[in-house]
This record gives C-alpha cells, structure tokens and sequence, in this order.
C-alpha cells in the first residue's frame, strides 16, 4: 500500500529538493541556545531582643495573660514576643513561665524557623536555647496558618528555678528571639540580558562640585571659600531655594546675567569642615568617609562631633535625609558612656528615630548606665 505523502511520481520515498536540505541546517544552527533554572529556598532571618524590667511586678498577671514585646519585621511579616509570667497552662497552675513567637500582621501558612534564648546574665555565656535551626527538621519549618499564631514553650522555664538563677538579674530578663521566614526565589539564566551598572549620578555631581564648572554662588566659611551651584542647591534644599529664587521679582527672574561678579555668602555659625561635608551630601547623596566621621568624634562629646554638627546642619538647611544618615551614624555608636548626650542631641533636633534607639539602649542596659553616672 503506498504512502498518502508520497511524492506525484508514484510510491517510493522522494528525495527532498536542495534547498530544503539546506533549509534544516540553518533551523538547527539557528536553533535557541539551552536554558536553565534553579528553584532557591532559603531563610530571611532576623533577630529582636526583649528585654522584661520590672519581673517581680509582672507576675500574678493571671494565667494566660502575656506582656508583648515591641512587633519587628523579618521576611515581610510583623513579629512579636509573647511572655506569660504566670503561664499559658492553666493545667500547670502557674509552675511555669511560658514564651511564645507569634504572626503579628496578616499571613496565610508563613513557614519559618525560629530561636529563643533566654540570655544568662552573669557573663559565663550559659544561655537557654530552643532553636529549630541548629537540629535536622523531620517535618520540616513550623507553619503559622494566620495572624496571631505561635510557636513557643508553655513549659518554657520552671518559675522558682528562674527566680534563683543567673537569668534573672536587677528583676530583668533578656530574651533573644530569631525568626527564619522561608522563601523560594527562581533563578534562571537570561541568555539575552543586559546588567545595568549602578547609578553613578552622586559621582557626577560629586565631580561638578569638585571641577567647579559653571559655579555661581561662593560660600565664605571662617575664611574659607567654596564655590557651589544655585540651582544644584535649591533642587535639594528647601532652605536655599527660598534663599535663592524665591524673593526674586519676576524681573530678576528673567534677567540674564551680564556681569561676571559671583555672589559671596558669609556663614559665620559653621565650621568649614561642617559645611564641606554639607556640600558633600548635597552632592553625592552620601556621608563624608567613616575616618572623617570617627576623627572627629574621638575625645569631644557628641555635640562637637561631625556627626552631631552635620544634624545641626541637617536641621538649619531643611534636609531630612542627612539627618538621618547622621542618626544612623550615631545609632551604631551608642555606648553606656554617651548614650545620655546622643539623647539630648536627638531632642535637640526632633532625630525621632535616633531617640527611640536611645532609649532602647538604656532601658536595656539601665544598670551599667545608672553605673556610669554615678562615677
């Protein structure tokens, strides 16, 4: 029986024309380069600290009833600690004190791993730990089904055992909780893409300022001059667009400037170095290098450091993100010994979140730093 595609010369297999063959090469040369992908499952991880003052007071709350910590965010979600000083348990008639991690913003089966350590406070490092991190999961992560699930310990500590170990010091505990969220990300390979380099905008400015091209405005600081740009200036700073463009008549304003005589602006209430480093943000969006910074701040009290200047600087010439790159500066040097002046330096100039750090440390550390006042 023939073939129904056989070619019109009756049975029998045609052979395929040239330029067909030739055809098919070039579909296979031309053929989409392999591909691949890779399905990523890892931990977000993060940590919060709580600290419980004030423990003898707190107990007889009833059985059930939590003191919570402050929410933080790990992995997208909220997170908060749960400590119950007479128990969750009623079966356990407050024998026990009970620590719980919970959901705290919205989430359908957030899988996570978690930590809590209850912190050994007589410095020999001899903490209470629960973790799922440092075992072998035979079930895998825990699963949080909602808002307001948890995973912890009913049985968490014996309350007489607590009340006389090193755990509890000055009527204070320290809890360390770690949340993992598990997430799955896919890499695949784009065999056709092109990378972006960064944003190197800050780099051009930063040589605008440093070449001095087309500057038209000089800044006499104690003596020191720096030439800059009006309309750099105003784009970023509120102060000086008022200070530039908006007391001009509408005559000024469409005036063109003939002359060559810059204008000169004495600032007498800054250093040179201060108001370099102002520029320098303005600029290139970015502190001035960490040698500069910690430079300045060794053997002078906050205020009279860079960093507690630039804030100053940040408040007068109206830019909030300096003053907070400067409240993250000094948020990472906050100690026992200058908590209490990067607190009043925080008041001084409304640096709420560098406050709200403030007063963390020294809740938390409030006996090493009632320590150091007194001597």
């Amino acid at each position: 029986m023939e073939d129904e595609d056989a070619g019109p010369g009756g049975g029998g297999e045609a052979s395929p024309p040239h330029h067909a063959a030739a055809s098919g090469d070039r579909a296979r040369d031309m053929a989409a380069s392999p591909t691949s992908s890779r399905s990523v499952t890892q931990t977000v991880n993060g940590s919060h600290r709580f600290v419980i003052q004030g423990y003898s007071l707190a107990k007889g709350m009833g059985v059930g009833k939590h003191i919570a910590s402050e929410t933080f965010t790990v992995g997208g979600y909220q997170w908060a600690i749960y400590f119950y000083p007479d128990g969750k348990n009623p079966e356990d008639n407050s024998a026990y004190v009970s620590v719980f991690i919970a959901l705290a913003s919205e989430g359908t089966d957030v899988r996570a791993l978690f930590e809590l350590t209850l912190l050994d406070q007589s410095g020999k490092g001899k903490h209470k730990v629960h973790s799922h991190f440092d075992r072998s999961l035979e079930s895998g992560p825990y699963t949080l089904k909602y808002r307001g699930s948890m995973w912890g310990y009913k049985r968490f500590f014996r309350r007489t055992a607590l009340e006389t170990s090193d755990f509890l010091k000055d009527d204070c505990l320290k809890i360390n909780c770690t949340v993992g969220v598990v997430v799955s990300t896919m890499d695949y390979s784009r065999p056709h893409s092109i990378e972006v380099p960064e944003s190197d905008i800050g780099y051009h400015f930063g040589t605008l300022l440093d070449n001095q091209e087309g500057v038209d405005v000089i800044f006499s600081v104690a003596g020191e001059k720096f030439h800059a740009h009006k309309l750099v200036l105003a784009a970023r700073s509120t102060f000086f667009r008022s200070e530039f463009f908006d007391h001009e008549s509408d005559e000024e304003k469409n005036e063109a400037d003939t002359g060559n005589e810059i204008k000169e602006i004495v600032i007498d209430d800054m250093d040179p170095t201060v108001f370099k480093a102002v520029l320098h943000f303005i600029y290139r969006d970015n502190l001035v290098n960490d040698d500069e910074l910690s430079a300045s701040s060794s053997g002078c009290s906050i205020f009279d450091s860079l960093a507690g200047k630039l804030m100053a600087a940040a408040d007068k010439y109206e830019l909030p993100r300096l003053r907070l790159l400067c409240e993250s500066y000094l948020c990472k040097h906050i100690s026992v010994n200058s908590v209490a002046t990067t607190l009043a330096l925080a008041e001084r100039h409304h640096a709420m979140e560098l406050k709200s750090v403030c007063l963390k440390f020294a809740a938390e550390n409030l006996s090493d730093a009632l320590m150091y006042l007194q001597l």
